[in-house]
């Protein structure tokens, strides 16, 4: 009998999507299945979400929720997988983003609406669907970190609980006056509890009272015990890792929707095998955003947030090196206004050498990651990172910062890693606007060299980058839970 998993999260892929959460959540229960593990996952049911499931069965009416009625839907993925959807017009059904209104602004009431959303996963993980009981509930990022403390706080019996930090800086705290109105016990506000520095933290939360806390990859595992990257939490997290029960599981992508031998989105799909046709794909991306359709002039895409986590500041200041060494710059993203009028400004400047698409667009990053030549990611920090896994899948050579994720999924092509026949693309440190410059001008010139670039190219493709092996590892981590080993 397969084992059964309730996941929470706040975004999900094909329904809501902001960023790599949904991507996670999405893809990660079809992997799990292999492992006989059964998911669902509960999300709210914002306005978008509504409107892309249509009419659907309401598996149980939840009665009041923080103020008013609310119900949970039940839906069914094309993959099989069961989504329950709640249904609480009066926190999700609106106009705006998930978490911002539509002057991009957070919604003022956050903290009650993803509190409900771990009340209502924590009813579902209780029993209220009277055939389906979990096994364990697998918390995603701030948005579901009331889950497991919710959990908690009531007692046994209950299911064991995971909490997975997809990235610390966004941790979701409100004032201390709230914590009556979140229901929760004014015990719960101490060190050991939900408090953080004078506030509610409900990451904090979730790492505090989960039985086992998860990061999406390694090396981000240990980045965050330090101060700086554990950004106040580093104590905690030390703690726990001390416990035994702090790990960290590589994300995955989904290999079916990233997949250049059959991406609908291609001007022309292509393998490890005929990287010729890759040409295609990028003189149509240098059509589409204006650049000089030159098959000679190395396209660096940035495919991102614009913000200061990311490194597009540094990014900024190394554009002019870029194009002066005879690259293109091909960008989709959105963020901070000052770094938008930056790039503007370039472009401005030299139209065929830099073009930018501002918001984002899902099948221009797919013509993005099969078009360019190398995808730069000169993050300050990032826990995992989904944007180089597909640029390993689709032959495009990966800049990055040693660092994170980023420096688990990338081997570097220095001397040895080429002579060995493992180098996947080009990582580079100390993170800042001389280091990314650097590595540009060691991309450009292994581009300059076709059968370095081919080979290079050819081992990216062959990487495992998919979910079998995270999907294994977390069906582990499950077994453990249930069993008591940790």
């Amino acid at each position: 009998m397969a084992m059964q998993v309730l996941a929470v999260a706040s975004e999900l892929y094909p329904l809501i999507k902001t960023g790599g959460l949904a991507d996670v959540a999405g893809a990660l229960p079809a992997a799990l299945g292999g492992h006989y593990v059964s998911v669902r996952t509960i999300i709210p049911g914002y306005r978008d979400v509504l409107s892309k499931i249509g009419r659907v069965d309401v598996r149980h009416q939840l009665g009041d929720l923080f103020g008013e009625r609310a119900e949970l839907l039940e839906w069914r993925a094309e993959g099989g997988e069961e989504i329950l959807v709640l249904e609480a017009p009066h926190l999700f059904n609106r106009d705006g983003g998930p978490y911002v209104d539509p002057a991009g602004q957070d919604w003022s009431d956050n903290a009650i609406r993803f509190a409900a959303l771990s009340r209502a996963a924590e009813r579902v993980a209780r029993g209220l669907i009277s055939d389906w009981v979990p096994d364990v509930v697998h918390a995603h990022d701030w948005q579901a970190g009331l889950t497991p403390a919710y959990l908690a706080l009531a007692g046994e019996p209950r299911p064991r609980t995971v909490m997975t930090i997809h990235n610390l800086a966004f941790q979701g705290q409100c004032g201390a006056e709230l914590l009556g109105a979140l229901g929760l016990p004014l015990e719960a506000y101490a060190v050991d509890g939900v408090e953080y520095y004078g506030a509610v933290g409900f990451l904090k939360a979730g790492i505090f009272y989960a039985d086992h806390v998860t990061t999406v990859s390694p090396t981000y595992a240990s980045e965050i015990q330090l101060p700086g990257a554990g950004m106040g939490l580093d104590g905690l997290l030390a703690t726990r890792a001390a416990e035994g029960r702090l790990s960290g599981i590589l994300n995955g992508i989904d290999t079916q929707t990233w997949d250049p031998s059959s991406d609908p989105h291609l001007a022309a799909t292509y393998s490890a095998h005929s990287l010729d046709l890759k040409a295609a794909n990028k003189a149509a991306l240098q059509q589409r955003l204006g650049l000089e359709v030159s098959p000679t002039r190395p396209v660096f895409a940035v495919i991102t947030r614009l913000t200061w986590q990311k490194g597009m500041d540094l990014l900024l200041e190394a554009i002019p090196e870029l194009i002066a060494r005879g690259g293109q710059l091909a960008l989709l993203g959105a963020g901070e206004p000052a770094i938008q009028e930056g790039l503007l400004a370039i472009e401005a400047t030299d139209p065929g050498s830099i073009g930018c698409v501002f918001g984002y667009d899902e099948p221009l990053a797919h013509l993005l990651q099969g078009g360019a030549d190398a995808i730069l990611v000169p993050s300050r920090f990032e826990p995992c990172g989904l944007t180089q896994l597909c640029a390993l899948r689709y032959g495009t050579i990966p800049v990055v910062s040693r660092l994170g994720g980023l420096a688990d999924t990338v081997i570097d092509a220095n001397d040895a890693a080429l002579r060995a026949g493992v180098a996947t693309g080009v990582q580079f440190a100390p993170v800042d606007q001389h280091g990314l410059v650097l590595a540009i001008d060691r991309t450009i010139r292994l581009y300059q060299q076709p059968d370095s670039w081919r080979t290079l190219q050819r081992q990216g493709m062959a990487s495992s980058i998919g979910w079998e092996q995270a999907a294994g590892l977390y069906a582990a981590l499950y077994h453990r839970l249930i069993r008591g080993d940790i």
